[in-house]
């Protein structure tokens, strides 16, 4: 009877865990994404291209002997390119057990909220296209909504295989 006890007790504080994110800006809005997911952020090196890979793809870079593919983060969402500027950022992130770079156009900071304070994303914004479902709420925070991203859910399994032998 007690061990029913503790399991609903475990229940209830899932339910209100603290969550902490890192948010950053991509065309003036504001995403998030578990800060257990991202390794590192680093300032914009030189990418090297590479030939016959899916236009987000920017290129690669060589980090401390380890390749790493860019994504940029405003062509995989079909946003509208600009230049680079000196808060423009790579987020190194684990994305399905590999390393994967993604080019976003600031990193603000590393929020803490509780998992009860994540409304689900609008139905319509789901059904809106294909590859919305690594859409996985919506926070408002300081008057802005910051959109969740689950970053492993972002890529097929398909793009994932190509990404690795990049």
């Amino acid at each position: 009877m007690s061990t029913q006890a503790l399991v609903k007790t475990d229940d209830s504080t899932k339910h209100d865990e603290l969550i902490q994110l890192v948010s950053f800006m991509l065309a003036d809005e504001e995403y998030g994404v578990e800060v257990l997911k991202v390794r590192e952020i680093i300032r914009m090196p030189t990418i090297t291209k590479m030939p016959n890979v899916p236009q987000h793809v920017e290129g690669i870079i060589n980090l401390r002997g380890k390749v790493i593919p860019i994504i940029s983060m405003r062509r995989r969402f079909g946003l509208i390119e600009n230049e680079n500027s000196s808060q423009t950022r790579i987020i190194i992130m684990d994305v399905a057990g590999s390393l994967t770079g993604f080019i976003v156009d600031a990193v603000s900071e590393v929020i803490r909220i509780h998992s009860s304070e994540i409304q689900p994303p609008p139905s319509m914004v789901l059904s809106g296209g294909i590859g919305q479902e690594f859409i996985t709420g919506v926070f408002n925070h300081a008057e802005r909504l910051l959109i969740i991203m689950d970053i492993d859910r972002m890529f097929s399994d398909d793009e994932r295989e190509s990404f690795s032998s990049i």
